[in-house]
């Protein structure tokens, strides 16, 4: 389809779709002064032509040639208000399947009564349900709200979870060992190094032993850590800092010039997380070591089992000869992973460290009484401790964000578990 004409339906949808959500503003508008209503008017309308060459731009500009925080703050905030119109839109069906019904009906009773002998010029006119109408308009502004809140408020607003984890067979020297996990940073979101020297702060305040990263470092090329390098050095902890691979590492999400350019960067990746002092786990385990006990720390690269993400880890690989450790932990990015190769095939991995899912950065979280997300409609696991039998599995909701900038309900989260052995 050529580009111009792949412009012009998407203006004419975006059109018609707006022209269609401002019938519940006049409704709502009827009894209000002229002024009032032509203000809203030419500010609605003025809005959908700036939304409709916002859209636009994509189609006739390089999108990796414009601007990071237009990229991520400007299209972010139009896709919202797309957004927060559906869910009002909803509303307006509502209104208008009712008046339809109403509209049969009329052919079916009586025509209005002639009243101070004058007769209704149309009996069959159905007018708008007004309280549907402001409801449509009330619910557009919500998720708005909320939606502006979770960019300014929520994206970094780091919250610490504390969870503690009992493993019978854990050598008493490492009774009471401290871990600290963070996941998903996606540096390639961030548009300035402040977020994140807040974030490590907290971090470093911890006084983990331990420091696991569970992958995805950038969004998808590894020049957009560049920028952050430095403050991601000071992420130390005094038995090291270990990471592990993501999908958004690889750069499976956006075209490269050559498979010999994608290995590249891949390579580079791999570099800086050397570079920052991380140890990178590529389907391998090292010897975590307090005076003469030992546990084994398992890291494979990304494997995915849910929505045809990559399998690139090797499990087995990983776990050849940890045999002779009472204890092991595993880095792995997905949660599926769990449930679906290491609760079945890997009995005696103890604990599993994942990430992924952000929670889809959207949801309710009241401890105690309710944790809902539309991440649990995907993943059985997506956000923090889960057993079974033996076998645990913590979820990370993510230290950055993917798509929209912000968070509404689950917050970017450091995590902080110690393990005992009672």
């Amino acid at each position: 389809m050529a580009i111009g004409l792949r412009i012009l339906i998407i203006g004419i949808a975006l059109f018609l779709f707006d022209l269609y959500f401002y019938q519940s503003i006049k409704t709502v508008l009827a009894n209000s002064s002229s002024f009032k209503k032509n203000l809203v008017f030419y500010l609605y309308w003025g809005f959908t032509l700036l939304t409709i060459l916002i859209t636009l731009v994509p189609s006739v500009v390089n999108f990796n040639d414009i601007p990071k925080f237009i990229r991520i703050y400007v299209f972010a905030f139009f896709v919202m208000v797309g957004i927060s119109k559906l869910i009002g839109t909803t509303f307006i069906l509502l209104d208008d399947v009712i008046r339809l019904f109403r509209w049969i009906a009329s052919y079916f009773t009586k025509p209005a009564e002639i009243v101070s002998n004058e007769i209704a010029v149309n009996p069959h006119a159905i007018s708008r349900l007004k309280f549907l109408n402001y409801a449509a308009v009330g619910m557009a502004v919500l998720p708005f709200a909320s939606f502006i809140y979770g960019m300014v408020k929520g994206a970094f607003d780091y919250k610490v979870h504390k969870v503690k984890v009992v493993l019978p067979n854990l050598p008493s020297e490492f009774n009471g060992l401290k871990i600290v996990q963070i996941s998903d940073i996606h540096s390639g979101s961030f548009v300035s190094t402040n977020p994140l020297e807040a974030a490590v702060k907290i971090i470093m305040e911890q006084n983990a032993d331990v420091i696991f990263f569970t992958g995805d470092l950038v969004n998808n090329e590894s020049k957009e850590v560049l920028p952050f390098i430095e403050v991601l050095k000071k992420v130390q902890a005094p038995l090291g800092v270990y990471s592990t691979l993501g999908n958004h590492d690889y750069g499976d999400y956006i075209t490269w010039e050559s498979q010999a350019a994608k290995s590249q960067n891949l390579d580079d990746l791999k570099n800086i997380h050397a570079a920052m002092g991380w140890k990178l786990m590529m389907n391998e385990h090292v010897a975590l070591k307090k005076g003469d006990a030992e546990i084994a720390l398992l890291g494979i690269e990304n494997w995915g089992g849910n929505l045809n993400f990559p399998k690139y880890g090797d499990m087995k690989k990983a776990h050849a000869g940890t045999e002779k450790y009472p204890v092991k932990l595993l880095l792995s990015h997905d949660p599926s992973h769990w449930n679906m190769q290491v609760t079945e095939e890997f009995k005696d991995v103890d604990i599993t460290f994942s990430g992924h899912t952000h929670g889809f950065q959207f949801g309710i979280e009241i401890p105690g009484l309710i944790k809902w997300s539309p991440s649990q409609f995907v993943y059985k696991q997506w956000a923090g401790l889960y057993s079974k039998e033996k076998q645990h599995l913590y979820v990370n909701r993510g230290l950055g964000f993917l798509g929209y900038p912000g968070r509404v309900g689950i917050m970017p989260e450091i995590t902080v578990m110690e393990l005992y052995n009672a």
